[in-house]
């Protein structure tokens, strides 16, 4: 069985080396909908909360809300930084508080104090279900993830493959020492 939560994302792109009219810094609404599949927990009667995925998932996706997404060679970003750096912002401002975990991963990364995400490849609806996927995937059974952006959509199944230990009592996953970090339950 599934679990299923959505997220929505602002975020500014462009398509850096395209012809059409995507080469042109532009913002979108995403909304990103990951599902969650393993067996349905006794006792909570669910595969995992809904409100828990958004929690783990935004932990590390809100590095996406409000940010610019640019390819690592497009020539728009030192002029980006070199102005931020003038404004006193390269490395954070007091009204910045969206800001999620740092990443570096094969695929991107994420510079939260300057609402900066930089990608290896295009930030497509595609590109970005496959950095979704690496960012979440030691940390939820993805079985499904769905990105919508303007009128691009894209989907990818993915073999899910075990179960996470869940608590009995909330359905929250347990950390390494069997201890729910929500209620507080252990493990015999």
């Amino acid at each position: 069985m599934r679990s299923i939560t959505t997220l929505d994302l602002q975020y500014a792109h462009r398509f850096y080396g395209f012809k059409g009219e995507a080469q042109y810094l532009h913002g979108h609404t995403g909304v990103l909908t990951i599902e969650v599949e393993d067996s349905v927990e006794m006792g909570v009667n669910m595969v995992f909360p809904c409100n828990e995925i958004k929690k783990i998932a935004w932990d590390v996706l809100k590095n996406f809300d409000h940010a610019l997404v640019l390819r690592e060679d497009d020539p728009l970003l030192p002029a980006i930084l070199s102005v931020y750096e003038a404004q006193g912002i390269k490395d954070g401002a007091p009204s910045n508080k969206m800001k999620g975990v740092a990443f570096k991963t094969p695929l991107a990364t994420a510079y939260p104090n300057c609402r900066l995400v930089v990608t290896k490849e295009t930030m497509t609806v595609e590109g970005m279900i496959k950095i979704v996927y690496d960012l979440l995937k030691d940390k939820l059974n993805i079985a499904k993830i769905t990105f919508t952006s303007g009128v691009n959509a894209a989907s990818q199944e993915f073999e899910v493959n075990g179960s996470v230990d869940r608590c009995p009592l909330c359905g929250v996953a347990l950390n390494e020492n069997g201890v729910c970090l929500k209620c507080g339950y252990k493990k015999n």
